[in-house]
């Protein structure tokens, strides 16, 4: 999502979105290790762990070895965690926050991490790479009720129909089997499964706070595919997540929101002859490019997102408005 998809998104919904509410406006410069152009395990990793890595690397550094996320220290001292999106639960992006692998393609052993990763809710796909495993015939789902989860996915019920009161104290929901739909196909849980989790974090959090990561997961999708009114439909739905994220910070005084993307996808443009009524949509790639993403913030410590910086500074930054401190010492599998 870079500034011709939030263009895009503005001009199609009468000339506003949510992301206008943020004050403070940055920009990060999001290459990987080795490429000017990331990709989103990379960008992921760097927002995490704070290290540049390779494209493909998941929570590791450049020599492939384990970077503890701050998601991990978060939940080691004391907050309420958790990860949801659009897409499964196991790719680049949220895998980055709970896994350390070599390559982002293992998904199933990503699964196997994320249910150590002591995150305290998770929402997302990839039930098969939990259940139906085929590297090994370990069952995840008996592991994570082990652990004192209670987990339930598509297959049971449909996510609204989830009585969360009766969750506990760590869930886990599953939303597709691999990935899920797109919102035009039909998926309808993102802006609930968004509301629960902010309402889950803060009133479970008895006081200590919370860190929880949501992604738009498809409008990177929609850029591969150069689709724009399958773009259009994701950066809508994300902003009433946007939406929903801001009326909870302003009202409860004391939440970070930050907003941005591991990359921009397609290099969209708007072209020529483009009318409030028609948007011409100009793309440039069906791949990453290496334009430099927004950052936008709101609420305390927001100040320190201005400006231009690396992506690893974005978990600098996370790092000190939790006032956490890095654990180097605990080694990761």
């Amino acid at each position: 999502m870079g500034l011709g998809q939030i263009s895009a998104g503005l001009y199609s919904n009468n000339k506003f979105l949510n992301i206008e509410r943020f004050p403070v406006v940055g920009l990060h410069k999001n290459y990987s290790y080795d490429n000017l152009v990331t990709d989103s395990a990379a960008g992921a990793t760097a927002f995490s762990c704070g290290v540049k890595s390779y494209n493909g690397a998941i929570g590791v550094d450049h020599d492939t070895i384990p970077v503890k996320t701050i998601l991990e220290d978060a939940s080691d001292q004391g907050f309420r965690t958790g990860l949801v999106a659009s897409c499964s639960i196991v790719h680049a992006t949220p895998g980055s926050f709970g896994a350390h692998n070599r390559k982002r393609a293992n998904k199933e052993e990503i699964a196997a991490d994320m249910v150590d990763c002591g995150a305290d809710l998770i929402i997302g796909g990839g039930k098969s790479y939990f259940d139906r495993r085929t590297i090994d015939d370990r069952n995840l789902y008996t592991e994570l009720r082990a652990l004192g989860y209670q987990v339930s996915d598509y297959f049971e019920q449909d996510f609204q129909d989830l009585d969360v009161s009766k969750m506990g104290d760590k869930w886990a929901y599953f939303t597709a089997d691999k990935e899920p739909l797109s919102k035009e196909a039909g998926r309808d849980y993102l802006i609930p499964a968004s509301e629960v989790a902010i309402d889950y974090m803060s009133k479970t959090s008895k006081g200590n706070g919370f860190f929880l990561m949501i992604e738009g997961s498809q409008i990177d999708w929609a850029g591969h595919a150069n689709n724009f009114p399958y773009l259009i439909s994701e950066m809508l739905e994300y902003d009433q997540v946007i939406k929903r994220a801001l009326d909870f910070a302003e009202k409860d005084g004391n939440t970070l929101v930050i907003l941005t993307a591991d990359h921009e996808t397609g290099g969209l443009a708007i072209g020529n002859g483009s009318t409030h009524d028609e948007i011409i949509p100009a793309w440039t790639s069906d791949y990453h490019t290496g334009t430099m993403i927004p950052v936008f913030a709101y609420g305390p410590g927001s100040e320190s997102f201005a400006g231009i910086y690396e992506n690893t500074a974005i978990y600098d930054k996370m790092m000190a408005a939790l006032q956490l401190k890095k654990d180097f010492g605990k080694e990761n599998k």
